[in-house]
């Protein structure tokens, strides 16, 4: 049975086929700006604050949301870094996204998407990029490992996505040291924070920083998810929808 996941994917090879050919424009050499640091200094729950305007789980979101004022309206009020949808078919988000919140923000910018192929994140670094996204559940190991270089050698910081033993064990095997949990199953788009705790009670004790994605609608959920064992949190639909974003960051950002 073909997933979301693979029908997202099959659309990304057409998307990396493009662009290879369409003469990408490289940044200067640049300093990206370490997500791993602010999560190490923090004494509060670190937050990755989501631009989403849609999903193909949820349809619109905040279709005509404006990527600047809600990113900054993120950095203002705690966020330690801001996610940024650039996924175009599935999630109707731009690079131009990207490349507007890098230019109007000091914090840490993920280039959220699916990366497939090391054009991506040549791409995602010359849009300002500080952090890239890998999932394990679309990728090889020999991919994985590939591209994990490719961004380190770049000084970006990745975020590997995991959401079952077997991906938890490939990330670590990577060194990652930045893993996410997705709560949401890419394949059914079904939410689970026990996710999160399953994962944290066999690979809490490892060396890296774990960060729960998906799911989280309050400050009861990021105090879950604390005493699971997670430094930080990704929130995306949950501050899109918010009618006080200021207070809905503020909120999740629980001491640690």
């Amino acid at each position: 049975m073909t997933t979301i996941l693979d029908k997202i994917i099959d659309k990304k090879k057409e998307e990396v086929a493009l662009l290879k050919t369409s003469g990408l424009s490289y940044a200067a050499d640049r300093s990206p700006v370490s997500f791993y640091n602010r999560i190490a200094a923090s004494k509060t729950m670190a937050l990755i604050a989501e631009v989403k305007r849609a999903s193909p789980s949820k349809g619109n979101i905040n279709i005509g949301v404006n990527p600047i004022e809600q990113a900054s309206i993120y950095a203002d009020n705690g966020a330690d870094a801001v996610s940024v949808l650039t996924d175009t078919p599935f999630f109707k988000g731009t690079m131009d996204d990207l490349k507007a919140v890098k230019e109007n923000i000091g914090i840490p910018v993920l280039n959220k998407d699916f990366i497939i192929d090391p054009v991506q994140i040549d791409r995602a670094y010359a849009a300002g990029g500080d952090i890239i996204l890998l999932i394990a559940a679309a990728l090889t190991d020999e991919e994985m490992k590939g591209l994990y270089a490719h961004a380190r050698e770049k000084a970006l910081d990745v975020l590997v996505e995991v959401h079952d033993e077997a991906e938890m064990e490939r990330a670590l095997k990577l060194e990652a040291n930045i893993i996410g949990i997705n709560n949401r199953n890419l394949k059914t788009f079904e939410i689970d924070l026990a996710v999160t705790e399953r994962l944290l009670r066999l690979y809490g004790r490892e060396n890296a920083f774990f960060v729960s994605e998906s799911g989280i609608t309050s400050r009861e959920d990021a105090l879950r998810m604390k005493e699971a064992g997670a430094r930080a949190l990704l929130v995306g639909e949950t501050l899109m929808k918010a009618g006080d974003v200021a207070q809905a960051v503020r909120s999740l950002k629980v001491d640690l």
